[in-house]
């Protein structure tokens, strides 16, 4: 599945304004996000299965670009999430009532950011990345969920 198409970066806040009223005047859903200059064009995935990051992934944008998927030419490598960024990725995943989720952050000045929140993150990548059976994880945090309600 290809992500990322019709990403557009704006430099000045006039441009941003032209962009938003072109994509009202064709009734076009979207998603305006601050440009976070310090991140250098990379982010974190991690990978929330329960209450804790299984696994995370530092990706890198290909040069020139600003947006860090795989498919796009970016790089990835294995990351070591911090406690906070761990914390924000568990927090969102739980706000939106997901027991499994890929959670992408930047680190920014004021700490991590959330980017975006995926239901469904594709594991090939991080599986590669770092080493870790994220599928194994999803079943174990399921069967422990079962017994655990089964009583």
């Amino acid at each position: 599945m290809r992500k990322a198409p019709g990403v557009i970066l704006t430099e000045k806040a006039s441009a941003s304004r032209g962009v938003v009223e072109a994509l009202r005047g064709l009734y076009a859903n979207f998603i305006v996000q601050e440009f976070i200059g310090e991140a250098e064009g990379a982010d974190l995935r991690c990978f929330v299965v329960g209450d804790k990051v299984v696994a995370a992934m530092r990706r890198q944008a290909a040069e020139g670009d600003f947006r860090s998927n795989l498919h796009l030419g970016g790089t990835a490598a294995v990351a070591e999430a911090t406690e906070q960024e761990q914390e924000v990725a568990v927090r969102s995943a739980r706000a939106l009532g997901l027991a499994v989720a890929g959670v992408d952050l930047i680190r920014s000045r004021r700490g991590p950011l959330v980017l975006e929140v995926n239901s469904t993150p594709g594991l090939e990548g991080v599986e590669g990345v770092c080493g870790v059976d994220v599928a194994a994880a999803i079943v174990v945090h399921l069967e422990q969920s079962v017994r655990r309600s089964a009583g």
